[in-house]
């Protein structure tokens, strides 16, 4: 795909993942719109790009009318990262917010057919995974894409509206013919990651110097954490090889518990703190791990950062741009909104 000749629209464009694809679209040469109403993006993390005249930006609700015809006209492509999301803590406590990206979705799709878009690419998760198949850490299992068939049984209500606008776009490909790709995202970590995530939350527990440390859980969960440049990449690939609507796992296959995480971030920042589990709280599956062979297979793709090497990068870049009293002031506030 020539990247200098495509009219290409992020929706979300602002937030954590979505300004990390919109840098790698514009070192590429593309010009980019993105369109974003900011309640979990940020207006600085594109700044620069607009001020260069590389991204026309457009703050506008998808959901209200007229904006997502207004926001595909004249594109070619569309990266469709836009969405009610959130940690799992963020996740359980606003079930009834999140059900507006099944509305969201549609909405977009719609746009983008009668606006006549070449090809969608649409960001979607490892929540489209069945619990059932997560629940036991103490085994070495691996999450593949043909995972996915009846019975369903998605995570939470976000689970629920991924997996539906993964079946649309299948069926928007099946009728209409229009180009589709999916990407499930495993666990994306790195700068301009938010607080409501478990990597942040935990960065942000050592900025404030927080003892006892508070891990939520009993720290035995496992989890695939993805470096959001990796992200990107396999988001990029996907938009030049997959047509047919075909999801395909982004993650990596390293396996870290939650209290290994926890323990380096203490050890990097040189935070001597006591430990504090506590299992009551949201920690959503306890074995969440991606099988990449798809991936590699279809995209060439595999992570090039290794957990332990992106988690430091993330570290210097919070301990160098964030403010200690206002995170000490709104960290609890911070890990369950958006």
């Amino acid at each position: 795909m020539d990247w200098k000749r495509n009219g290409i629209l992020v929706t979300g464009g602002a937030s954590f993942i979505g300004s990390h694809l919109v840098d790698a679209l514009v070192l590429r040469g593309a010009t980019v719109r993105v369109v974003d109403d900011l309640s979990s993006g940020h207006l600085e993390n594109i700044q620069g790009h607009i001020e260069r005249q590389h991204v026309e930006f457009i703050q506008a609700d998808l959901h209200e009318a007229g904006v997502a015809e207004h926001a595909v006209r004249g594109m070619d492509v569309v990266f469709h990262l836009a969405a009610d999301h959130g940690g799992r803590g963020y996740l359980e406590a606003h079930q009834a917010s999140v059900t507006a990206n099944l509305v969201l979705d549609g909405v977009v799709f719609r746009a983008c057919r009668r606006a006549g878009i070449q090809k969608i690419i649409y960001a979607s998760s490892a929540c489209v995974y069945p619990k059932s198949k997560q629940t036991d850490a103490q085994i070495e299992a691996y999450l593949t894409e043909d995972m996915i068939g009846p019975p369903f049984d998605a995570d939470n209500v976000y689970g629920w509206a991924k997996l539906m606008g993964e079946m649309t776009l299948r069926a928007y490909h099946r009728d209409y013919g229009i180009k589709t790709a999916v990407c499930r995202y495993f666990t994306v970590y790195g700068e301009r990651g938010a607080e409501n995530h478990a990597i942040i939350a935990m960065i942000a527990r050592a900025f404030i110097r927080q003892d006892p440390f508070v891990v939520w859980g009993d720290g035995e969960q496992i989890r695939n954490w993805t470096y959001v440049r990796d992200i990107v990449e396999g988001t990029i690939l996907a938009a030049e090889k997959i047509e047919d609507g075909s999801a395909v796992n982004l993650g990596t296959m390293e396996r870290t518990r939650v209290i290994d995480a926890a323990r380096e971030i203490l050890r990097y920042t040189k935070h001597e703190a006591r430990v504090e589990l506590h299992p009551e709280m949201p920690t959503g599956p306890l074995n969440r791990v991606a099988d990449n062979a798809l991936a590699k297979k279809l995209l060439g793709w595999q992570p090039t950062v290794k957990f332990v090497d992106g988690l430091h990068r993330t570290v210097d870049w919070y301990f160098q741009t964030k403010n200690l009293e206002q995170v000490r002031s709104t960290l609890d506030r911070l890990l369950v909104e958006r």
